[in-house]
């Protein structure tokens, strides 16, 4: 099927790819088909989600049919490629080419900084809400003046007593334009308002994409559909790939219908279904059938599986949320010491990202190394965005929200007052505020004039580099702003231990550029007089997602993530975790049917990661707002084929009242449940631990004595011989043969153990 899929790449076609069927294989063979048959891949759009994905995929066909063929194909995130082509086709937009790219934090604050300048109350007109509410507006291709006219937005923002939200709307797009930026939602938006417009440019790029690939199609918005329909309508070689099961983004604005009226769209359509799941045994697929078959709203495909039966699924009931924790821990230790394998085979899902911390306790209480997804990101850290300011004010001086956010770093004496009345000049002059600084006017404001020349200077300092963008390639001229700018002074002025961490994250953040550079030139033609701009690195830097950036250092260790966050990814061992009505799913009571059958897909795609083993875990008993309640068992698990489960359930088990810090405090020990007033079926999975005890004298050692030969004692694993070192930093690990014959990595930031020859 997947060859089927592969080979027929004329008109218009869909593949149905289930979870774990090889779909990124699929259609990296269906590019390479193409090209194999003379199609030029100049004429190819290929569109993914991350960067991950696109880079994946580049790779595969690179592999194939070579590294030329495979840069000519425009391969990339929906956002990059409509940045691409809006850059290009600027003018018509009203823009420089130079434009930028704002994160959420950027437009966030011009929000903020809105809603004062118009007087309005911030405790009422709430940034982040009004920011969603703009953002759910663009992405259903409505503008300032189309929501100014429709009575059922005005009418819901005077129900939530926000009536001014259109005006918000239209200063926030004005400021934008002003600034020369544009926001995630402003790619879509304008792409689509680009091709309205300009029929010789709509034109332009039907002819140029005769062949376009669309995966996770079942994740596209209004506004991505359009464009593709657009753009689509000439040649009619549409491919899209994706799974309705696993469509889980409505609250972004996916539209499941993309997927299930593509046959409507596209009456002579071919249909191709992926249903052989390649990544889980057979127990797992047919557990998530029984689940998903629920569902009404749905193409219908019936998955298999032709790899090992498998364990069955594991159900850990436990008394209260923190208990629930502990187990999950004790049954990865257990895992590991049984079959050998390490940290990073193992993910814990859960509904939101507020169940992270019983977790986190935890696993940090039996020493097991963790990282988590949706983080902070390392492009949001205070001093990585500092110095990306920088970048971005020089390629575009009129980036307010850059402007404003270095103007005063390192600290030159330029406070608040004065930022203030450089707006109002500014917004009387309809000017960014870095032309307002070059304004006559300004000497004749309330600025004083040593503060005029500090404000004039900075913007000297700055045109000096934008002089050079096109001269010197990124890595040198990112390193130059660094140290001419001061900021390496001041983050070494004192090596504290925040300050040497920041300086370090701009190490490295010069580390990636510098690759970026490289990886350039690499794949460049004529590599002698190559230049890679910072420009260049910027829009790179400003469309990665946060799956894109997953650090070689957090290798070894336990994943924890929401289900939303696990999708595209797979383990040999998933958790999933608070499996009660009210959790997962969520709100039962505030849910309508479409949003129950979303949420039965979520649980869907968090059964599927799994390559071997699933264990679901529920609680009795849950603190809300620091009251214990008392929990029902998720529908969900219910739906499970009772043949897959590894016990029958039973779903009435009383609450128990158990001293949470009790629980806490002798986990260690086997803790037997309390007598019940019926006889109950006891699904508690604890596992016997039998842990080294320490000896008398047991001391933690210092890692940086440890050499490779040395017998140790870890005050888990006991006694074993050191075979190997990998760096002596504090993220170095040791490879210790241990007597039970049982090789570990042990992290030295993590270990405990003590020298002992």
């Amino acid at each position: 099927m997947q060859y089927k899929a592969a080979t027929a790449i004329n008109g218009a076609a869909l593949i149905i790819a289930g979870a774990g069927s090889g779909k990124t294989r699929t259609l990296t063979y269906r590019i390479a088909c193409m090209i194999s048959q003379g199609i030029a891949p100049q004429n190819i759009l290929a569109l993914t989600f991350t960067n991950k994905a696109a880079t994946e995929m580049r790779e595969r066909i690179k592999s194939i049919v070579g590294s030329q063929n495979s840069y000519l194909i425009w391969m990339g995130t929906f956002h990059s490629i409509f940045s691409r082509i809006l850059r290009t086709e600027s003018n018509a937009m009203g823009f420089s080419s130079n434009f930028t790219i704002y994160d959420t934090a950027d437009s966030k604050s011009l929000i903020k900084s809105i809603i004062s300048e118009l007087g309005y109350d911030e405790t009422k007109y709430k940034p982040n809400e009004i920011y969603s509410r703009i953002s759910k507006a663009k992405n259903a291709l409505i503008t300032p003046n189309a929501y100014a006219a429709n009575e059922r937005l005005l009418e819901e923002d005077q129900k939530q007593k926000k009536p001014y939200i259109f005006n918000i709307y239209a200063a926030y797009v004005k400021k934008c334009k002003l600034a020369n930026a544009m926001d995630f939602d402003d790619l879509l938006l304008n792409t689509n308002i680009l091709f309205r417009d300009n029929v010789n440019i709509l034109e332009k790029y039907q002819n140029l994409f005769q062949y376009i690939l669309i995966d996770e199609y079942q994740d596209t918005n209004y506004s991505q559909y359009l464009i593709i329909k657009k753009l689509a309508e000439k040649h009619g070689n549409v491919c899209v790939v994706g799974d309705d099961a696993q469509s889980i983004y409505a609250f972004r604005g996916a539209r499941i219908e993309n997927i299930l009226n593509f046959r409507n769209d596209y009456p002579n359509y071919k249909e191709f279904k992926l249903e052989e799941n390649y990544r889980s045994t057979q127990i797992i697929v047919n557990a998530a059938n029984s689940i998903i078959k629920n569902n009404t709203n749905q193409l219908k495909k019936e998955c298999f599986s032709k790899s090992e039966n498998g364990e069955k699924i594991g159900v850990i009931q436990s008394y209260t949320d923190k208990e629930e924790g502990f187990l999950i821990a004790n049954s990865i230790i257990d895992a590991i010491r049984k079959k050998r394998i390490t940290y990073s085979n193992f993910a814990i899902l859960y509904r939101t990202n507020a169940q992270s911390r019983i977790f986190e306790d935890a696993l940090r209480r039996k020493n097991i190394p963790y990282k988590i997804y949706g983080g902070l990101s390392f492009y949001q850290r205070s001093e990585i965005k500092d110095l990306i300011a920088y970048l971005r004010l020089c390629v575009n001086n009129n980036d307010d929200e850059a402007f404003k956010r270095i103007i005063n770093y390192p600290a030159r004496g330029i406070g608040n007052l004065t930022m203030e009345r450089l707006q109002i000049l500014a917004n009387e002059e309809q000017k960014s505020l870095f032309d307002a600084v070059k304004s006559e006017n300004i000497a004749s404001g309330e600025i004083k004039s040593s503060t005029q020349k500090k404000l004039q200077d900075f913007v000297k300092f700055i045109e000096n580099f934008t002089s050079k963008i096109f001269t010197v390639d990124a890595f040198e001229f990112a390193k130059n702003l660094a140290v001419e700018s001061g900021i390496i002074a001041d983050l070494t002025q004192d090596m504290s231990i925040e300050r040497k961490s920041r300086y370090e994250n701009i190490e490295s953040l010069m580390n990636g550029i510098k690759e970026f550079c490289d990886n350039e030139k690499a794949n460049s033609d004529n590599q002698s007089d190559f230049i890679t701009t910072i420009n260049e690195y910027l829009d790179n830097v400003a469309l990665i997602t946060d799956s894109d950036n997953e650090k070689a250092e957090d290798a070894d260790k336990v994943s924890l993530m929401t289900v939303h966050q696990a999708k595209g990814l797979e383990y040999d061992h998933i958790y999933i975790t608070g499996m009660e009505e009210n959790v997962f799913p969520s709100a039962m009571d505030e849910l309508s049917l479409n949003e129950l059958e979303e949420e039965r897909r979520l649980f869907y795609v968090a059964i599927t990661r799994a390559k071997t083993k699933v264990n679901i875990s529920f609680s009795q008993s849950r603190y809300r707002w620091g009251k214990l309640t008392r929990n029902k068992i998720s529908r969900f698990v219910r739906e499970i084929d009772e043949r897959f489960l590894e016990t029958k359930l039973d779903y009435e088990l009383p609450i128990n009242k158990l001293d949470n810090n009790n629980i806490i405090d002798n986990f260690d020990a086997t803790i037997s449940p309390p007598a019940h007033t019926h006889t109950v079926t006891t699904i508690i999975k604890r596992p016997q631990l039998n842990r080294h005890t320490p000896s008398a004298n047991f001391t933690v050692s210092d890692y940086r004595d440890v050499r490779i030969g040395m017998r140790i004692e870890h005050n888990l694993f006991g006694y074993g011989k050191v075979i190997d070192i990998d760096k002596y930093e504090p993220d170095g690990k040791m490879i210790v043969m241990f007597d039970d014959n049982f090789k570990r990595a042990l992290l030295f930031k993590f270990a405990k153990i003590r020298i002992v020859k």
